[in-house]
């Protein structure tokens, strides 16, 4: 007895659901990335500006 076949119709849903989460996991990594370097931006600001302070203008 040969194995069932897959309707088209099934083989499409899966495509399209594995694509669907596949954009949704890239543009996850994408949006952590812009959270990560704004984060490092924001902190090294903070930095910088507290060492501008402490440092004895000329």
């Amino acid at each position: 007895m040969p194995p069932p076949m897959i309707g088209l119709s099934v083989a499409v849903g899966r495509f399209v659901e594995a694509l669907f989460w596949a954009i949704f996991r890239v543009a996850g990594v994408v949006a952590g990335g812009v959270l990560l370097a704004a984060a490092i931006a924001i902190t090294a600001w903070f930095v910088l500006r507290r060492l501008w302070r402490r440092r004895p203008h000329q």
